[in-house]
């Protein structure tokens, strides 16, 4: 669909080699159904390249690409995809468009780990947005002064970020309920059996059990808390007092629906997220555990074999 939709909205989807096919297919269907279920093509989209080649996806599918970035004609909002990596062919050309898009005023959207091009490009600055829980931990430390949330998805403005995957529906629909209202953005759930439709201010899973979907709703505030404390870990008592409980109520929560006790939850959270750091990141050893609650080197390695049977350092030495 290259030319704009009359009457409409159009849409481009700038793709770099490994992007996730999964959340660019999330996003686009979701514009299809919508289209089918007005009975016209009201949202249009494109997909972009830097070099306007074809570009591989994760999972091994190429895809045909419509417009290099330099040659693309205006469109309501250029989101950016990702894979893994951000690094890639053709990056410095992606990044001057991305600049020079935000620069003009223009809206600017991201799926996934796509919201690290848009922060390196300079276009996060003063805007919330949001990225895959597996990569907020390493940018969060790369980026410090952007206000990054754990939520699924942000809408700031003219910046459209998600946390990629079926949150690419969440974000899209959204959009969709904007324009039209929620009648039709429920009929467009509806078709992809989506359950339910997140709304901004849903979290993104987090902890070893990340679904805590039909759990006490006190554990799961207890939960979010200790996620968003992991470099300075609160006591028992605080835990407790924040969800109107006991220390000993909150052991007895824990033990019920997770079958493991409120300090050993929160060290597992701390160390995954200490491994977040390694795998993403230069930080020095030490600073991990610094960031991640601990202050002493020594109990932050020994820690860290316990948990994953190896040391820090050989995690580091890793690639993935």
């Amino acid at each position: 669909m290259d030319d704009p939709v009359q009457g409409g909205r159009q849409f481009a989807f700038l793709l770099v080699d490994k992007f996730s096919m999964f959340s660019l297919a999330a996003a686009i269907d979701t514009f299809r159904s919508a289209n089918r279920l007005l009975g016209r093509d009201f949202y249009g989209w494109t997909t972009v390249s830097a070099d306007g080649d074809p570009v591989m996806a994760s999972n091994g599918l190429p895809l045909k690409i419509d417009y290099a970035v330099a040659d693309l004609p205006p469109v309501d909002i250029l989101f950016v995809s990702v894979g893994l990596s951000i690094e890639f062919p053709g990056k410095s050309k992606v990044l001057a468009a991305l600049r020079s898009w935000g620069r003009r005023g223009n809206a600017l959207g991201a799926l996934s780990v796509g919201s690290y091009l848009l922060a390196e490009a300079g276009q996060l600055e003063g805007y919330r947005c949001t990225i895959h829980w597996e990569n907020r931990a390493g940018f969060v430390e790369r980026f410090p002064d952007i206000n990054c949330t754990g939520n699924v998805f942000e809408i700031d403005r003219k910046r459209y970020t998600c946390a990629g995957g079926t949150t690419s529906i969440d974000l899209m629909l959204e959009i969709v309920r904007g324009d039209f209202g929620s009648n039709l953005a429920n009929g467009v759930a509806n078709q992809f059996q989506h359950e339910r439709i997140r709304s901004a201010g849903d979290r993104q899973r987090v902890g070893p059990e990340r679904d805590l979907t039909g759990k006490s709703e006190k554990l799961r505030r207890i939960v979010e808390l200790m996620a968003d404390h992991l470099d300075e870990p609160l006591s028992a008592v605080q835990l407790a007092k924040s969800a109107g409980l006991s220390v000993r109520q909150v052991e007895r929560l824990f033990l019920r629906h997770l079958s493991v006790t409120p300090g050993r939850y929160y060290m597992r959270l701390r160390l995954e997220r200490a491994r977040e750091l390694l795998r993403q990141t230069n930080m020095p050893i030490l600073d991990v555990a610094i960031a991640t609650g601990f202050t002493s080197h020594s109990y932050f390695a020994q820690s860290y074999r316990l948990q994953f049977g190896r040391p820090p350092s050989e995690e580091r030495r890793t690639t993935y």
